[in-house]
């Protein structure tokens, strides 16, 4: 345990400064701690030893943070569930929990225990470890979802080094591996959680206002969406200093508004896998998607113009799929990327790429152009299957106001004309209602 030590060690160090901002009241770092060890008196009480899988199943409040550092420190491979998680039952199996604990807010509903029908080599060898895992899943947006198990200390090794931590929101969930980087990069530096009930523009910019959030780690989607909205102008966010975006391609036309919206404030791209954990990053500025990745522990390459990386605190493998790994140690991560000198800028997923008769769409640099057009509020780029050319690009629509599809059509790509080469330019266009998103404010594709 004494390689995980540091981090309660850390906590305690921050004594009355508040850790948690939570239902108008601060939680101090002294009472994080005291809950974190009322959590591992409850996981001893429970029987649940150390190299067991323990599920959690919630959102971030005082409770269920304090129970996963508990985890952590009681050297359990934790297994943090969205509060909206469909596939419960079959997540348990594949990562052969010991037990779950379900929350609704910080109100324990239950713990149920469960009985592995299996060990999976990997997590056999974190046990013999003695180290504390993490299993995530992915989104499964582009398939089924793969459980991805890591090595929690080797995560949060690189979060040792002192640093200043600023007022947080956690806006990325629980389950997530941004979400899980954010919540102990700013514990460990004394900064605060700022746990959200809602994630709506109204309710981030009324938090942010509330609170005095500095940091706003988020999706290109919700920033969209909060620029849509104009939430940002009912609401004081002075106090905000960053905001940092990942998770999906940043469209070039977004950034420039946020740009222009927030002049004072740094904008600052991100870059992380499940498989991975979180690089550091470095823009060439606020106003540019070019990016360097890497940092201490990480090696980057290109590959045919896909982007390789090898991690140290890569995961030990997925549990339910074969190892995605080269054979020295590569992961091929399949986005596609330009490189200038040091610089990347991320096109998108491979996966995602429209083969237009031999031509390369990426959905990413079309949605940039078509959200500069009047009257679209968002909008989805997908492929569609062409018995000529294979593909043709396709625009979901989100509208502003009314308008008639054909008299859309016929503005939209008199617009792209100038602006994208012909075979980008989307043959169809489908006016749609609501949200072109998940509960993860990522862009949905399928379909």
């Amino acid at each position: 345990m004494a390689e995980i030590q540091w981090v309660l060690e850390r906590l305690e160090s921050h004594g009355t400064q508040p850790a948690l901002l939570w239902d108008d009241g601060e939680v101090t770092y002294a009472a994080l701690v005291r809950r974190v060890k009322g959590w591992l008196a409850e996981l001893k009480a429970r029987s649940l030893e150390p190299g067991q899988t323990v599920a959690l199943k919630g959102d971030y409040n005082p409770e269920t943070c304090a129970l996963l550092i508990a985890l952590v420190l009681n050297r359990n491979i934790a297994v943090p569930l969205a509060p909206t998680v469909k596939t419960l039952k079959e997540f348990l199996e594949i990562a052969e929990c010991d037990a779950l604990f379900e929350f609704d807010g910080t109100k324990l509903l239950g713990v149920t225990r469960l009985t592995p029908a299996t060990q999976h080599p990997l997590n056999a060898q974190i046990r013999s470890r003695g180290a504390p895992g993490l299993i995530l899943f992915s989104s499964g947006s582009t398939g089924k979802s793969k459980a991805s198990l890591l090595d929690f200390e080797k995560l949060l090794r690189k979060l040792q080094k002192t640093r200043t931590g600023s007022r947080t929101l956690s806006f990325l969930l629980l389950d997530h591996i941004g979400g899980i980087n954010t919540l102990f990069h700013v514990l460990t530096s004394g900064g605060a959680v700022v746990p959200l009930r809602e994630r709506s523009p109204q309710a981030v910019c009324g938090a942010i206002a509330k609170h005095r959030v500095q940091l706003l780690p988020t999706t290109p989607t919700f920033l969209n969406l909060m620029l849509m909205s104009e939430a940002y102008r009912q609401h004081d966010l002075s106090s905000l200093e960053m905001i940092t975006y990942g998770t999906e391609p940043m469209p070039t036309a977004t950034l420039k508004h946020l740009h222009e919206v927030f002049p004072n404030i740094k904008l600052k791209q991100t870059y992380g896998l499940s498989e991975l954990g979180i690089l550091q990053t470095k823009s060439k500025d606020d106003a540019s998607l070019w990016v360097k990745v890497g940092g201490d522990g990480y090696e980057v390459k290109v590959v045919d113009n896909i982007l390789w990386i090898r991690a140290e605190s890569a995961m030990l493998g997925y549990l339910n799929a074969p190892s995605p790994f080269t054979e020295d140690g590569w992961f091929v991560t399949g986005d596609a990327v330009e490189v200038d000198g040091e610089y990347l800028r991320i096109l998108g997923r491979k996966s995602e790429l429209i083969n237009v008769g031999g031509e390369k769409v990426y959905p990413a640099e079309v949605e940039s152009v078509l959200l500069q057009l009047p009257n679209v509020a968002d909008v989805t780029v997908v492929g569609r299957p062409s018995p000529i050319t294979g593909q043709v690009v396709m625009a979901r629509v989100v509208l502003r106001e009314a308008e008639d599809p054909v008299v859309l059509t016929k503005r939209l790509r008199q617009f792209c004309r100038d602006r994208l080469a012909t075979y980008k330019i989307p043959v169809a266009v489908e006016v749609v209602e609501g949200q072109l998103h998940g509960d993860r404010f990522k862009k949905a594709r399928a379909g």
